[in-house]
């Protein structure tokens, strides 16, 4: 199968077209992620997935789906509800929804609604000044703070749960500092693009920063190759549960296992550090403790288990005070009064 950007256009086309002929509910479809951005292949390790919206006039009994299209290619469906964009000029301050809706692929549309909530989003040109990048992204710093206050009391061992909600802390951090320039960064390529969109932010240390608070500054492609064999057996275990994380499911398993292997053989396989674990961790949510004996090596290997883990946080601390110290800078170098309410 030949797969392009085009190609990839067209069977969320399809798809599209034969969802809304048989579910009258969808009004609106449009295409997001990687397929729309020049700038990115959305390829990586040979697979790729199809960033679909669908919006329901009403409230949709689920919100995430995965369509199998090839083992290496599937949709992603997000379905979202009509109510999501009744205030237009709100989602400029989105830092998720915002950029979802700047700049995607209509597909599809039913009645008047992407014209209307794009002008609204668009309004003035202001999206990209920086008080509204200011705005979102003391939204995404502030979520992060948020989780890391959950983790300050922590036990001898260390719960998946708990490495869960450290891992999306530092997703959200990271992602401060991506959307001063940027839309958000996604999971798979999350420490492939994130070194270039710190150095825009003049924060180029950030990147071995978030290394460090990973426990990878030490592991190079052979030690993170080693853990592959135990992370897909916890994976494909996990995919049994019920309670699992959406994402975690057999359409996406060459999704990811190609992605990390791809990077594992590039100049930067520590990237590969994130999704890897972030996707075992998801897993051994659900697993029981003989099936996580490995997760929990390779977390301790980390140093993400016992008092190793009390510094990660209290490192993750200092992360999030330097991402406060950049924010403050954007808002004195513009002049924003951050004392207001609409900050």
């Amino acid at each position: 199968m030949r797969v392009t950007r085009e190609s990839l256009t067209r069977i969320a086309k399809e798809t599209t077209q034969e969802r809304a002929y048989n579910d009258k509910d969808i009004i609106a479809a449009y295409i997001t992620g990687s397929i729309i951005n020049p700038d990115i292949d959305p390829l990586l390790g040979g697979t790729a997935d199809i960033d679909l919206v669908f919006v329901h006039t009403s409230i949709p009994t689920k919100q995430r789906e995965f369509v199998k299209l090839t083992p290496d290619f599937h949709v992603d469906i997000f379905h979202r509800s009509k109510a999501e964009f009744k205030s237009p000029r709100e989602l400029r301050n989105d830092p998720w929804l915002g950029y979802e809706m700047y700049a995607p692929i209509l597909i599809y549309e039913r009645e008047k609604f992407f014209d209307f909530v794009q002008a609204g989003l668009r309004a003035g040109f202001e999206f990209g000044a920086p008080a509204l990048t200011y705005q979102r992204c003391r939204k995404l710093l502030t979520s992060a703070r948020q989780i890391w206050m959950e983790l300050s009391d922590v036990g001898e061992t260390v719960s998946p749960v708990e490495i869960t909600n450290y891992f999306n802390c530092l997703y959200y951090a990271i992602n401060t500092i991506a959307e001063l320039n940027g839309p958000p960064l996604y999971e798979r390529r999350l420490l492939l693009d994130f070194p270039a969109r710190a150095e825009q932010a003049d924060r180029a240390g950030m990147a071995q920063g978030v290394l460090g608070l990973l426990g990878a500054l030490d592991f190079g492609r052979e030690a993170i190759s080693l853990w592959l064999g135990d992370w897909k057996f916890a994976y494909l275990a996990a995919c049994g549960s019920s309670q699992v994380d959406v994402r975690i499911t057999p359409i996406r398993l060459n999704y990811y296992e190609k992605a990390i292997k791809a990077m594992l053989d590039s100049d930067n396989p520590q990237a590969a550090i994130f999704p890897l674990m972030n996707t075992w961790t998801l897993a051994a949510t659900v697993l029981p403790d003989s099936g996580a004996q490995a997760w929990y090596a390779a977390t301790t290997s980390l140093g993400l288990q016992s008092e190793n883990f009390s510094r990660k946080i209290e490192g993750l601390d200092q992360f999030l005070d330097d991402v406060d110290i950049c924010l403050e800078q954007l808002a004195t170098d513009n002049g924003l009064d951050t004392s207001s309410s609409g900050f």
